[in-house]
């Protein structure tokens, strides 16, 4: 693989070069980012990429500074991989920062700007960031019964302690061995994640938990997508009940608007959703407990209101009792119950009986 990659970036260089030798304004071409050029896939169920593609040249001013921050960025993935070397995109930023000539103009002014060259990279030659060798803080992390090879390490995930296995930012190199889990669980928050541990439910259970800290990240869900597509386990995502966790939901299950050109290696069409939703509010009596929805809440459920893939008369029905409310429910407010009730109640309750959002 990292031989077809090393050809790609050299494949690029050289029509670069190409143009410039015929006397040519250098330019490269890339798949513009954005919804305008993004489209639900209805018969795969996922976010996909479309055709507008749009000039970087050297010679439109507008465009001078992002064609040589993209030489630069590709330069420097070319070398990593020649060197089978792994770089930050933070170090990649400070590696490749500098000024230029006399001038006290750099070449990046911030991270914000290198990591959008990345993810151009990525589209100008279909490979994914990872295969740049090019890696994020890692974020998130597994616990249960499923065997993993990283390097020349084997281990079980559920008898590494109470923390589990730290996701890296970089899965391609790892080997799923054996498993004894009927299905994933997905938990948007570390805290949770943990008090599922300490009440075995995972154990107890045969599921594979995946905390995911918040949004999740690019290695997360590239773990999610191997795991369901390499040893068929079934993906069941838990958030908080509140448009943020919802979109978190959706982004693992098919993807992402800004990576959506990735949607075929990160998401998992088949997740289903299992809370928390407004109807829990009424079921376990959880009115007390809840949390009044702000401006930016209510700004977007108007957006996922009108997103294709939340068009789903369940969801809708989810982010208007949600609007009319006025209310958010977190995970944690289920400890109202008690500390067990999520492990003992809510979760078995909801995955025996499959009731599942789509």
């Amino acid at each position: 693989m990292s031989n077809d990659v090393e050809k790609k970036l050299q494949k690029l260089a050289i029509e670069v070069v190409s143009q410039i030798d015929k006397k040519k304004a250098p330019y490269v071409e890339i798949p513009q980012r954005g919804l305008s050029n993004v489209f639900f896939d209805d018969e795969e169920r996922m976010l996909k990429m479309g055709d507008k593609t749009s000039k970087r040249s050297f010679i439109n001013i507008a465009h001078t500074k992002k064609f040589m921050q993209t030489m630069l960025v590709s330069s420097y993935a070319k070398q990593l991989v020649e060197n089978n070397k792994h770089a930050g995109i933070r170090e990649l930023y400070y590696a490749l920062k500098h000024s230029i000539g006399k001038g006290k103009e750099n070449t990046f002014e911030d991270q914000s700007e290198s990591n959008l060259i990345i993810e151009d990279l990525e589209r100008m030659i279909d490979v994914l960031r990872e295969q740049l060798n090019l890696t994020a803080d890692r974020r998130g992390f597994i616990y249960g019964d499923i065997e993993i090879r990283d390097g020349k390490d084997r281990f079980n995930a559920s008898k590494l302690g109470r923390g589990g296995w730290a996701v890296p930012g970089n899965i391609e190199d790892i080997e799923f061995k054996k498993s004894n889990v009927d299905r994933i669980l997905v938990v948007e928050t570390a805290a949770m994640s943990d008090r599922l541990i300490e009440e075995r439910f995972p154990l107890d259970n045969n599921c594979l938990l995946v905390a995911c800290q918040g949004q999740a990240p690019r290695g997360i869900r590239r773990l999610l997508s191997r795991l369901h597509g390499e040893m068929g386990l079934p993906v069941v995502v838990f958030t908080d009940g509140d448009p943020y966790g919802w979109y978190i939901y959706s982004t693992i299950k098919q993807g992402s608007i800004n990576l959506a050109y990735l949607s075929n290696t990160l998401s998992v069409p088949d997740a289903k959703f299992v809370g928390m939703t407004m109807d829990d509010i009424e079921t376990y009596e959880l009115q007390g407990v809840t949390e009044k929805l702000k401006d930016m809440d209510r700004k977007r459920i108007e957006e996922e209101l009108k997103y294709p893939w939340f068009k789903h008369k369940k969801w809708q029905k989810q982010l208007n009792k949600c609007k009319k409310m006025g209310v958010r429910i977190e995970q944690q407010a289920l400890a109202n119950k008690s500390l067990e009730f999520v492990a003992q109640d809510y979760l078995p309750e909801k995955i025996e009986s499959r009731d599942f959002l789509p």
